[in-house]
C-alpha cells in the first residue's frame, strides 16, 4: 500500500520523495501567485487553474495563500478568500459555491499522534474537509481534519471547528458549537437590530454578475 493509499484510508502515513516533489511544484506556483500584481488578472487566473484540483468561475483570492499540494483543493463558483488563507491540504478539501472566507482562515486535513515517540517517526493522519454552498467563515477560524460544514452555515470569528456543523446555523467558539438557526428574521435584519428597510432610497444589488 502506498503512502497516498494509506492517507486515503485514514491510516498513519509518512512523507515520501514523491510527496516532496509534488509539494515543491505546488509551492513554486503558490510563490508565483503570491508575488503577482493584482492587475495581472489573466496570469493569476491561469496560476489558480494550475495550482488547484478544481476552481470555479468568479473566484477572488487575496494574497497571500499558503498550501501543501494544491491539487487536492476543489473550489466552486463565486467564492471569495481574504488574505492569509492556509490550506493544509494533504487530503482533499471540497469547497462549494458562494463561500466567503475572512482573513487568516486555516483549513487543516492533517494531524499528528498524541504520543511523542510516535510523532518522532514522522507519522501523521489526514481526513477530508467538506464546506457546503453559501458558507461564511469568519476571521481567524481553524477547521480541523474530517469536518463537514453544512450549506449556508456562518462560523464566527476565532472559532476552532472540531466537529461537523449542520446547515443553516450560526456557530462559534472554541470548540465551535451551534448558537442558533438562520431564520426568516435574518432576511430583514442584516446586523443586530439594523433593518434592511431602514436604507430608504438605496437600491439593493440583487445581481452581482451579468454573465
Amino acid at each position: 500500500m502506498t503512502q497516498d493509499e494509506r492517507m486515503q484510508k485514514g491510516y498513519l502515513w509518512y512523507d515520501t520523495g514523491v510527496y516532496f516533489e509534488e509539494q515543491a511544484r505546488a509551492k513554486d506556483l503558490m510563490y508565483e501567485f503570491n508575488h503577482s500584481r493584482p492587475s495581472e488578472e489573466e496570469k493569476r487566473r491561469e496560476l489558480q487553474k494550475q495550482i488547484f484540483g478544481e476552481i470555479g468561475d468568479h473566484v477572488i483570492m487575496q494574497q497571500p495563500i499558503t498550501l501543501m499540494r494544491g491539487k487536492t483543493v476543489h473550489i466552486g463558483d463565486f467564492c471569495y478568500f481574504n488574505s492569509n488563507t492556509f490550506f493544509v491540504d494533504d487530503a482533499e478539501i471540497y469547497i462549494g459555491e458562494w463561500v466567503l472566507f475572512g482573513p487568516n482562515v486555516t483549513i487543516s486535513t492533517t494531524g499528528h499522534p498524541i504520543d511523542p515517540d510516535l510523532r518522532r517517526t514522522g507519522a501523521m493522519y489526514s481526513y477530508p474537509v467538506h464546506i457546503g454552498n453559501g458558507v461564511w467563515i469568519g476571521s481567524n477560524v481553524v477547521v480541523m481534519p474530517g469536518v463537514t460544514i453544512g450549506d449556508n452555515a456562518v462560523i464566527g470569528a476565532g472559532s476552532v471547528v472540531t466537529k461537523d456543523i449542520p446547515a443553516n446555523v450560526v456557530a462559534f467558539g472554541n470548540p465551535c458549537k451551534v448558537y442558533r438557526e438562520i431564520t426568516e428574521r435574518d432576511k430583514e435584519y442584516y446586523y443586530r437590530d439594523r433593518s434592511i428597510h431602514e436604507m430608504e432610497g438605496m437600491v439593493m444589488q440583487t445581481e452581482i454578475f451579468d454573465d
